[in-house]
């Protein structure tokens, strides 16, 4: 008895290194508040109002589509007209410099103007038209993306953080039993195989939650941005459960949700924007094979063969080597690459939103299969497991195993529910609406 005692003491002494060591751990902050100071609670359509009205990328796409206006207004100009004026600067036969007199001066005067032929200004204008729709859609995929990754990461913070909770407390459940360790040092009650497992149990546990941590601010980071929030700025998501665990991803039939997605998806309308450019351009470029027209009129002082000489002219190309031809043919066939994109693009759209729906069933189904008491259920079990162990009620061997069964079914349960809000999100912007986790 003797011997054995001094042998649980020599183990215990082997481990104050150990505990140090995990106490120092231990004394890492959480969520990195030592960075993030200033908490935002924000349900999801505050999140979405505050991502509307700050998202730089939104703000640069809103100038591009201003700018891409303004050139419709430059497409529907004219020509300038032209005039040119033109007087003697010197004449040599009477050595006077600039003369205006009728015997000896010449002045001279004409007015251009190009008349542009095969309506070339109206399709401008209508090119130019169907560029500011490219650069409006340009702005939709833009937002409908950012949204996208914006409502992932708010689930995902959400749900990561719940896990994070049960790391937390886990931790703390065996930081007590690790001080009720150390307190019993000098009694010799303490077997060193159970302190070499609560440290190693411990250890791994800070290790998992540091990683956990680690995507935590990773995706308050991405958030941030998308929000313009500062550096200093913790989000807080306050999901409402009751509305988004009631989804149900049937709630719309396969043909509703590809005809919504063939009406709002933007990558299908820019195919169809681009297709309806290509024979814009087509008519266009077909235009400019008829030359444009130049009316002039003008008045010559002394130049011509009579004194003060009126005159009007008209001015063309002649058509004979460079029809445009080139052009004309690149413009045809771009008609039949843009229709068959556009083909292209309602088959992908017609896989990717019956592939969504498929996974939103089963992500839905799996969630559905969850007893709703389970997560309560367990949680009461765990804390009770733990009260038992520190009574020495239950054996260190069974405390251990069912705490890391209970921090992996809890970890694999926020794991269930995410992956279906995130498959609801993907069906969002499958099909370019807001059917889901509304």
């Amino acid at each position: 008895m003797i011997e054995t005692h001094n042998k649980n003491r020599k183990v215990l002494k082997i481990g104050r290194i150990g505990i140090i060591l995990i106490l120092c751990i231990a004394s890492i902050p959480v969520f990195g508040q030592k960075f993030n100071s200033d908490t935002l609670k924000l349900t999801l359509p505050e999140l979405e109002k505050t991502f509307l009205e700050k998202n730089l990328q939104l703000i640069a796409q809103k100038y591009n589509v201003d700018a891409t206006k303004a050139l419709i207004i430059q497409a529907k100009l004219y020509s300038n007209p032209n005039i040119n004026v033109s007087n003697v600067l010197y004449n040599t036969v009477t050595h006077e410099w600039l003369p205006t007199d009728r015997v000896n001066g010449e002045e001279a005067a004409q007015l251009t103007q190009l008349i542009v032929l095969s309506r070339k200004i109206n399709k401008q204008v209508k090119i130019a038209e169907t560029n500011y729709k490219i650069a409006e859609h340009t702005f939709y995929s833009v937002l409908l993306s950012l949204r996208y990754a914006l409502r992932t990461s708010y689930f995902d913070l959400y749900h990561l953080e719940k896990t994070a909770e049960v790391y937390d407390e886990e931790i703390n459940t065996l930081k007590t039993i690790d001080k009720a360790y150390r307190q019993q040092e000098g009694n010799g009650y303490i077997a060193e195989a159970d302190v070499v497992r609560i440290q190693a149990q411990l250890y791994a546990l800070q290790n998992e939650y540091q990683v956990l941590v680690d995507s935590i601010n990773d995706q308050q980071s991405q958030v941030r941005l998308l929000l313009r929030a500062t550096p200093t700025t913790y989000l807080k998501p306050l999901e409402d459960t009751t509305s988004i665990n009631a989804g149900n991803p049937l709630a719309y039939s396969l043909s509703q949700l590809l005809d919504s997605a063939n009406k709002n998806r933007t990558d299908v309308l820019l195919a169809e924007d681009n297709l309806t450019l290509s024979q814009q351009n087509y008519s266009y470029q077909k235009a400019l094979s008829v030359p444009d027209l130049s009316v002039s009129a003008g008045y010559d002082k002394n130049g011509s063969y009579i004194p003060n000489y009126n005159y009007i002219g008209l001015g063309i190309d002649i058509p004979i080597f460079n029809r445009n031809q080139g052009n004309i043919k690149n413009a045809y066939i771009l008609q039949d690459y843009n229709k068959t994109l556009v083909e292209i693009t309602k088959r992908n759209i017609e896989e990717q939103v019956t592939r969504g729906l498929q996974k939103a069933v089963d992500a839905d189904n799996l969630y559905r299969g969850i007893d709703p008491g389970f997560a309560v259920h367990f949680d009461k079990l765990a804390k009770a497991m733990a009260d038992n162990y520190m009574k020495r009620d239950v054996k260190l061997l069974d405390f251990l195993t069912f705490y890391d069964s209970y921090k992996q079914n809890i970890v694999q349960l926020n794991t269930i529910m995410f992956n279906r809000e995130s498959a609801f999100e993907s069906l969002n912007f499958l099909t370019g609406t807001s059917l889901y986790n509304k």
